[in-house]
């Protein structure tokens, strides 16, 4: 025979537990000080939160000037900003973009072709690879392939009638010098 527990007192702390009513709660201040208005959240027994804001208001006369001050000044920082900017020729723009794009695809492209190879290897067993040189050559080609944006940029020539060299280390350091004219004397 096994030996049941008594049915009673399991069944009198079900009822006990279940005529517990759940008490509202109401959180009328926030934990930090604030300027804001003050928030009332409660909650009632079906667990619906509600959240009642009082607000103070703003006054729509000093709004509807500081909206026409903001547009205002918004125009006259355009035009002077549209006057200020150097356009760059479209031709510089579009060999900027061919460079930009072989200086980060030829590192990116080497990078995953290597991943690919060493896996092969590894697979044929051909090889016991290391497990630095994927690591080191993922590093180097990827971070080849990053500073290829800025190379890019800097070995294109700027000269609209120039095209200028293939590899262009020539641009490059004529670029560079002259970006940091630019800055030095934007600075003063």
């Amino acid at each position: 025979m096994t030996k049941q527990k008594p049915r009673g007192k399991i069944e009198q702390s079900m009822k006990t537990l279940h005529s517990v009513e759940l008490t509202p709660t109401y959180i009328t201040t926030l934990p930090f000080k604030s300027n804001n208005p003050s928030y009332t959240y409660s909650c009632n027994a079906t667990k619906r939160w509600k959240i009642n804001a009082k607000a103070k208001g703003f006054n729509g006369s000093n709004m509807e000037k500081k909206k026409t001050i903001t547009n205002e000044e918004k125009m006259k920082k355009r035009k002077e900003e549209a006057e200020a900017d150097d356009k760059i020729p479209e031709v510089v723009m579009n060999r900027m973009i061919v460079r930009i794009l072989f200086n980060v695809g030829v590192p990116l492209v080497t990078g995953l072709g290597l991943l690919q190879v060493f896996s092969v290897i590894k697979e044929q067993n051909l090889w016991q690879i290391p497990r630095w040189l994927p690591f080191l050559t993922t590093f180097v080609t990827f971070g080849a392939s990053t500073l290829g944006i800025a190379y890019g940029t800097l070995s294109t020539s700027w000269d609209a009638d120039n095209k200028g060299s293939v590899l262009g280390f020539e641009e490059a350091k004529r670029n560079w010098v002259e970006m940091w004219e630019q800055d030095d004397s934007g600075n003063n």
